[in-house]
């Protein structure tokens, strides 16, 4: 297998739980060098136990370091490290770096060069500075759950950490763009996201609404809040997605329907008027799609340039020719688990391709080998390991 394109870079992971080791698992995946640092008791726990699917999913292509960052001689391991590196990546409260002595200035002064990432709840200062953050409380203030759900139904969470796994995807990129200026300043820089900012980003378009239109979206459903009709309608075996966004589709769709007359209907003909009257025109339209299967209407519609799909659980996504067809899952072999799948990337590239080359690693698998590459002898291992140090 041929490296990737970020094979040059070495990566220091410090993170735990989510947010963080979504953003390493970008880097990772595409070829760098990553070293996680777990305490001496590993990290199961934190993101699941350590053979469990989602900890499993997180931490691939890593090598682990088990180290106490309290010792005096583990601190002076991991600055050791950090001398040599090219990226360091955290996702401790904000105050917690700077009690370890491993705070951006600190490492900046080893490392001119290096790119360190800082991962938060709410950022790296301001009022809620201390708070501690998690997914759910940046979708409560990040606006989301108030737009999610069915109208009247009160708040409901996104059924994915989509502020944790945005959170970690952006400092992915803010990394990689520090990497590409540092290649003109020679300098690294300090890169931070966090929880409250990525949710709010996320938002777009329903932010948009306010901070422009001043105007408050609400909850909606399955409906889309301004293009209808578009949401969830029932069919004589389960359920379908119709998209049926600006006139020109909408016509379309009535016709597929086998209804051409309700895209004159006077109380449907425009984009306002559907949305006004977008009870009453679901129900016509349910009405009609209750008599066909999903599969009956999911060629139907498509054929007729109207978008249209099922709505799947999960067994049934990855049984998709077209999931499959798009290869996003990996097969690796764990030694105590067996193959197992892995959820991979969104994004392909003509030349350079991810790839997945080693499963997640048992606590403090590689230390040994982590540290002969940093100078330590046998015997100076072995007293480390004696002090518990690693």
């Amino acid at each position: 297998m041929t490296a990737g394109p970020l094979a040059r870079f070495k990566v220091i992971d410090l993170t735990r739980v989510r947010a963080g080791p979504t953003c390493v698992r970008q880097l990772a995946d595409w070829g760098a060098d990553v070293i996680k640092i777990e305490s001496p008791e590993g990290d199961a726990g934190l993101g699941g136990e350590r053979h469990g699917p989602d900890f499993q999913n997180l931490h691939r292509n890593k090598r682990s370091l088990t180290l106490n960052l309290k010792a005096p001689e583990g601190l002076a391991i991991l600055k050791k490290l950090a001398s040599q590196a090219d990226v360091v990546v955290e996702n401790y409260r904000p105050d917690v770096k700077f009690r370890l002595g491993v705070d951006y200035e600190s490492l900046k002064a080893i490392n001119p060069r290096l790119v360190y990432a800082s991962i938060s709840g709410f950022g790296q200062d301001g009022p809620y500075l201390t708070r501690p953050g998690f997914d759910q409380i940046a979708q409560g203030m990040g606006g989301l759950m108030s737009i999610t759900g069915l109208p009247g139904q009160g708040p409901v969470r996104v059924g994915i950490p989509v502020a944790d796994l945005t959170a970690g995807i952006f400092a992915a990129m803010g990394v990689l763009v520090a990497l590409l200026e540092r290649e003109t300043s020679g300098l690294g820089q300090w890169v931070q996201s966090s929880l409250l900012g990525a949710q709010i980003a996320m938002l777009d378009f329903q932010a948009a609404r306010w901070t422009i239109g001043k105007e408050v979206p609400e909850q909606a459903g399955n409906n889309h809040p301004t293009s209808i009709p578009t949401g969830v309608f029932q069919t004589k075996d389960g359920y379908i997605n119709i998209a049926a966004a600006g006139n020109d589709i909408y016509r379309r769709c009535c016709e597929a329907l086998g209804v051409p007359q309700l895209a004159t209907d006077p109380r449907y003909n425009t984009g306002k008027l559907r949305s006004d009257n977008r009870d009453a025109l679901n129900a016509e339209i349910e009405a009609i799609t209750r008599h066909k299967t999903s599969a009956e209407w999911i060629e139907a519609l498509n054929a007729g340039g109207v978008p249209c799909g099922p709505i799947y659980k999960m067994n049934e996504v990855f049984d998709d020719p077209q999931v499959k067809h798009l290869g996003i899952t990996r097969t690796v072999a764990h030694p105590v688990l067996g193959d197992i799948e892995v959820i991979g990337q969104a994004i392909e590239l003509s030349r350079t391709p991810w790839s997945v080359r080693s499963p997640t690693p048992e606590a403090g698998e590689h230390t040994d080998a982590v540290l002969a590459e940093l100078g330590f002898g046998p015997s100076e291992i072995a007293a480390l390991r004696d002090k518990k140090v690693v």
